[in-house]
Parts: structure tokens; C-alpha cells; sequence
């Protein structure tokens, strides 16, 4: 019965996230714009932590997908008509199984990367968790809602699948093995699975092992082409490697190989790992990321074409077969011109619900918090720390989002009511990573604080430094972080929304496990009550550096 009410909420939480009035809206951000405005574009086209994309065409519309990790809802989907103004429309996992499991964080673990296809009049996304296996989900809308997820294959280790419909009726799956769960890697499989692709019918084979040319090989996408069999596939590690293309007339092989595109003289580091999409007019592209440390895994456009059946990525100079990325680039053609669109970042809480660009740590509870409509606001209520907890990597309601650029400016104004029987009551914003600070409002017997905490090897247990910065007169403040180049954090507060000061220290933003650092809000206490304080966020917006 629990596993059904799960189940139904997951269905409910969709349907009320896609009637989002919000996500109609065209948004343009402040800070990073791909589309040029001239017919051409800059890479990236998102740069922002969309790592391990996988992206389809259905008639004039391309969808894309990608990791997300413990990061709840999971599963972000992001749609677009020329493959360089996106938006983010939703999101497949809007709770994420087992249920019990991730309702604490789990750093580094959930949804890894997933792939996406279109078959049949239904949309299919195949994701992996590395602890439990290979989960499948699909709708018929790509609105939703989607089905609850369904083990494929059970195990350890089982990661990066990508399903593929044969002309003979037959079906497959392409994936890979994380050393960390399944004691190898470096090696990719293919397994059978039902027609309706839903469940392995035998154990997979081993089709390459790329332990001596091709070390930490992952992450493979499926296709067929003129009679030969490709596995899309990265190698060489996230941030060095390279893109590697394998073709086969036989489709467990033996397969030949050929690096397809790598950084070359572009200063693109560890380009690869994403998808091949066509357009209507007939010409390829290739979307990818980039891994850019504390800014995460970044997506970048390439133009792809093919020579002699084997696919060449990017810019190829020297007419060598393998290609190296593109900085700037014309757009694709797609028929016709559409309005410039980026993903959301800023949200001004006057919606039932908050903008689609927030995730919580964990699964979320109801009580976490509420969209005030009828008053323009976000209320975050404080919710008590797990125990053992040294710091806020291991607290689940931190509400977060992405970052957006290499630079940029998060301003918010807050109204903080805690409940006067408690004490130590807090919230505030965050900038998290292994290593995070925040500053915060902290309740005490004789008011509220300003506290600035910077707190180094977070996901060691190591407890924050915190400085008391001063008393406030006012419950109601406005909190800044300014983001500069190399992911330097300076924050600082103003009382009156005019005049902002600095704190003092400095914060260098760092990854966190597998994703890059994240920004957001936060309301936590460290006692139980009957009752908690609240505080309520009238907007979160993000500008250019200030």
C-alpha cells in the first residue's frame, strides 16, 4: 500500500509541475545567452551542470535529458527547436526509488546517465543507479506523467544504458560497469531484452574492452546507419578524454574504433559523452559536455558529419578524421528562426509552485515548505537536522539550483519568523559543494544574528567555522552572493535592499560528488518541537556580476 501511494503521488506531483503558469513563459537570462542573435552561436549552448546529456528529435522538437544524481526531482527535461535556446520543462523522477533509501542524501549516487528514445507514440527514458540497477519509464506526453520506474535488470554496478530497436524486431541495451559497485570497467556489454524493452532476457556480453586504448570507457549511445551498428561512447576520464565511435556489421562485433573528436587546439577539455541528433533538413549534429570543476559538466553543440560511415565531430583541420570542438558556429538549420530562450534561474515565487530549476537533496517532504501565491512568497519551514549531522552536507532540504555562468550576482530578500520558544532556528543561502558557505539568520533567546559560515571538507565531517557577523534590527533581509571567474564567492547583506556589505573570507566554491557546486536556500533547526518557525523568501534573482 505505501509503495502505491508513492507511486500516485509521484503521478500527482508531475501533473501539478508541468500546469506550472511559468513554464510557458520565454526567459532570458542575464548572464549567459548561446544564440548570438547574428545566425550564429557560442558554446555552451547551456553552461550549466546538465552533465551526460542524451537529446532526440520528434518532429520539430528536440528533447534532451540528463544526470541528476541524488538532486530531487530527477531526471530534468529540457526542450528546444534549434538545438540552442532551451528550455527545462520538467522532469521524468519526480521521487525517487527506492522511496526509504533516498529520503536522506546520497552524494554521487541515484540517477547516473541516462539515455532517452522515442518509439511507438511513447517517449522512453532508461536511467541507472549504480547500487540497485537499470530502471526504465515512459509516457506518452512528454509532459507526462511518466510511469513509475521498473527494474530492467537488477545489480551492482550496472550504469550508462541505451536501448536500440533492431529492424528484425529485436531488442537491446548498450551499457557499462562502474569499477566502484561492479569490481570492473573500461568494458562495454550489450544485453537482450523483451520487445517491449522492459526486462533482460540474458545475461549481457562484453562487445569492447577498452583497457588498453580506451581506459574508463562508459557512458555508450545506440544506433544503426547504413547497415553498421555504432556505439557512441566516451573514454579516456571526464575532464581528459575523448570521443570514441565503434561500428560493427555484426551487433556484438568485433568492432572497429575511431576517436572522433577531442580537444585538440581548442582548450575544450574532455570533450564527449552526449548524443547524435539530426534535423529535418538532413544535417547531424552532436550534443556533449565539458566538465568545468566547481561549474560542473557544461553543454556544448557541435556540427558532425559523415565520411565513409564513420562520423566526424566538431571542426576537423587536418582532414584526419577526428574533429575538435567549436567555440562559435552557425545555428542549425531548422527551417526557420525562433525567438531567443534560456533556461530559468531566477524565480519570483508568485506561482503555486516553485520555478522547475529547483531540486531538493533527497526526496522531499511536504512540510518543507510552501508557495504562498496569494502573498508572492516562498516559505521555507525549518526542519529539524538529521542526527549525526556535522554540517549541511548531510541535510536534505537544502533547496538548490545550478549554477548559471562563470560569473554572476544571486541576490534575495528574506522574511525570517521563527518560533519564539525554540532557539537556533536558521536560514539562509548557501553555496554548496564538498566544501560549502552560507549566510544565514540565526535565532537566539534575545533575537536574530547574521552568521557567516564557511565550512572546508564538508563531505569529510568536518564542522563550520562561523563568525557572528551582527544583531539585526529587522527580520526581514536581503542576502547576496557575487560569483567572479574561477568560481570565487564573495557574499554580503544590506538591510535596506540598497546598500550591500561584504563579509569578511572569501569563499572558493568547489564540486560536489559528481556535480558541480550548486547555489540556493535553506531552514533548518537542530531540536524538535511541535511547532516551526518559518521564513518567507519573496524572490531569488540572479544578475550579472555585481
Amino acid at each position: 500500500m505505501k509503495i502505491l501511494i508513492n507511486v500516485m503521488l509521484c503521478c500527482l506531483f508531475s501533473l501539478l509541475t508541468f500546469a506550472q503558469k511559468s513554464d510557458n513563459a520565454t526567459y532570458i537570462s542575464k548572464v549567459w545567452v548561446p544564440d548570438l542573435g547574428n545566425g550564429t552561436y557560442k558554446n555552451p549552448v547551456i553552461n550549466a551542470d546538465y552533465s551526460d546529456p542524451d537529446a532526440i528529435r520528434v518532429g520539430d522538437d528536440f528533447y534532451m535529458i540528463a544526470s541528476s544524481f541524488d538532486a530531487v526531482p530527477g531526471l530534468p527535461i529540457l526542450h528546444s527547436r534549434d538545438l540552442v535556446n532551451w528550455k527545462i520543462i520538467g522532469h521524468a523522477l519526480l521521487r525517487q526509488p527506492p522511496f526509504e533509501h533516498f529520503e536522506k542524501t546520497q552524494h554521487g549516487n541515484g540517477v547516473w546517465a541516462p539515455s532517452i528514445r522515442h518509439r511507438n507514440g511513447e517517449f522512453y527514458i532508461y536511467y541507472p543507479d549504480p547500487d540497485f540497477g537499470i530502471y526504465f519509464t515512459k509516457t506518452k506526453s512528454i509532459k507526462g506523467p511518466w510511469s513509475a520506474p521498473q527494474l530492467v535488470v537488477a545489480g551492482k554496478g550496472l550504469i550508462d544504458p541505451c536501448p536500440f530497436w533492431d529492424e528484425n524486431g529485436k531488442t537491446y541495451l548498450a551499457y557499462a560497469y562502474a569499477g566502484s559497485r561492479a569490481g570492473i570497467k573500461s568494458v562495454l556489454a550489450i544485453m537482450p531484452l523483451n520487445p517491449e524493452g522492459t526486462k533482460a532476457t540474458a545475461a549481457g556480453t562484453i562487445v569492447y574492452d577498452g583497457h588498453e586504448l580506451d581506459p574508463t570507457i562508459e557512458g555508450p549511445k545506440f544506433y544503426k546507419r547504413n547497415g553498421f551498428y555504432y556505439l557512441f561512447a566516451p573514454a579516456g576520464g571526464v575532464s581528459t578524454g575523448w570521443q570514441l565511435v565503434l561500428r560493427s556489421r555484426n551487433i556484438y562485433g568485433p568492432y572497429e574504433r575511431r576517436i572522433v573528436m577531442d580537444e585538440g587546439e581548442s582548450g575544450i577539455n574532455g570533450p564527449h559523452q552526449g548524443a547524435w541528433i539530426n534535423t529535418k533538413s538532413g544535417e547531424d549534429w552532436f550534443l556533449h559536455f565539458q566538465d568545468k570543476d566547481a561549474y560542473g559538466r557544461v553543454v556544448h553543440l557541435q556540427p558532425m558529419k559523415w565520411v565513409d560511415n564513420w562520423p566526424v565531430i566538431g571542426i576537423d583541420k587536418n582532414a584526419d578524421g577526428k574533429g575538435e570542438p567549436v567555440s562559435i558556429f552557425r545555428k542549425p538549420n531548422v527551417g526557420k528562426v525562433y525567438s531567443i530562450e534560456t533556461p530559468v534561474e531566477s524565480d519570483e515565487f508568485n506561482a503555486m509552485r516553485s520555478g522547475l530549476q529547483w531540486q531538493w537533496q533527497a526526496n522531499p517532504q511536504a512540510t518543507w515548505s510552501f508557495n504562498d501565491a496569494n502573498k508572492g512568497v516562498l516559505k521555507l519551514y525549518t526542519a529539524k537536522i538529521p542526527d549525526g549531522a556535522k554540517n549541511l552536507w548531510d541535510v536534505p532540504n537544502l533547496l538548490l539550483q545550478k549554477f548559471p555562468a562563470e560569473e554572476f550576482t544571486v541576490t534575495t530578500k528574506v522574511n525570517f519568523k521563527p518560533n519564539p520558544k525554540l532557539e537556533n532556528e536558521r536560514t539562509g543561502l548557501v553555496v554548496m559543494g564538498r566544501s560549502y558557505a552560507a549566510i544565514d539568520i540565526r535565532s537566539r533567546r534575545d533575537g536574530t544574528y547574521l552568521v557567516y559560515s564557511i565550512c572546508n571538507f564538508a563531505d569529510n565531517g568536518k564542522e563550520a567555522h562561523e563568525k557572528e557577523i551582527l544583531k539585526l534590527k529587522s527580520a526581514t533581509l536581503h542576502l547576496r552572493v557575487s560569483v567572479s571567474h574561477g568560481a570565487k564567492c564573495q557574499f554580503s547583506y544590506s538591510e535596506d535592499g540598497t546598500k550591500f556589505i561584504s563579509v569578511p573570507d572569501e569563499f572558493q566554491a568547489v564540486a560536489g560528488k559528481w556535480i558541480g557546486a550548486k547555489v540556493g536556500l535553506f531552514a533548518s533547526r537542530d531540536s524538535q518541537t511541535n511547532d516551526s518557525g518559518f521564513a518567507e523568501y519573496d524572490w531569488f534573482r540572479i544578475d550579472k556580476l555585481k
